[in-house]
């Protein structure tokens, strides 16, 4: 159905050949479940079991994402270490996964490193840990001039 079709492409990154790889993995689901089209019921389920989310992350953007919030307070942290943080490749990391996370805002690319935006916090719901950072941060710009006085 149309809604289904809206559905797999939302999901899809933007990227024609995710679209289609997407497309044929639903095709499958609906194949075992019997159905003769894909109705957007099996499209969710399928992309549910598939660990597609609503803006299109899989598995390792999230764990790229987790990495950079649990592991290095959100940032700024350089591409060698996330990719050995999540066992991928730096250049896979560059090519593949952070275009799509810097155009979704998620991730910011800084001449430091990379960082976690707020939206990132949002969306894996650690927006308690966000407002800890700020906290802390704050808190710690309040010291450095509390020091100079």
């Amino acid at each position: 159905s149309g809604d289904a079709a809206e559905e797999i492409a939302k999901r899809s990154r933007r990227t024609p050949r995710i679209v289609n790889r997407l497309l044929r993995r639903v095709a499958d689901f609906a194949t075992v479940a019997d159905k003769k089209t894909i109705d957007l019921d099996t499209a969710k389920y399928a992309l549910t079991q598939l660990d597609i989310d609503q803006l299109g992350l899989d598995e390792m953007d999230r764990r790229i994402l987790s990495v950079i919030i649990d592991h290095y307070e959100g940032g700024p942290v350089g591409v060698k270490t996330i990719a050995i943080s999540v066992g991928e490749e730096p250049d896979t990391i560059e090519d593949y996964y952070e275009p799509f996370l810097v155009q979704s805002g998620l991730l910011k690319r800084t001449p430091r490193g990379r960082v976690a935006s707020r939206r990132a916090y949002e969306h894996l719901h650690m927006e308690e840990r966000y407002s800890t950072l700020l906290a802390r941060l704050k808190g710690e710009q309040n010291s450095l001039f509390d020091e100079e006085q």
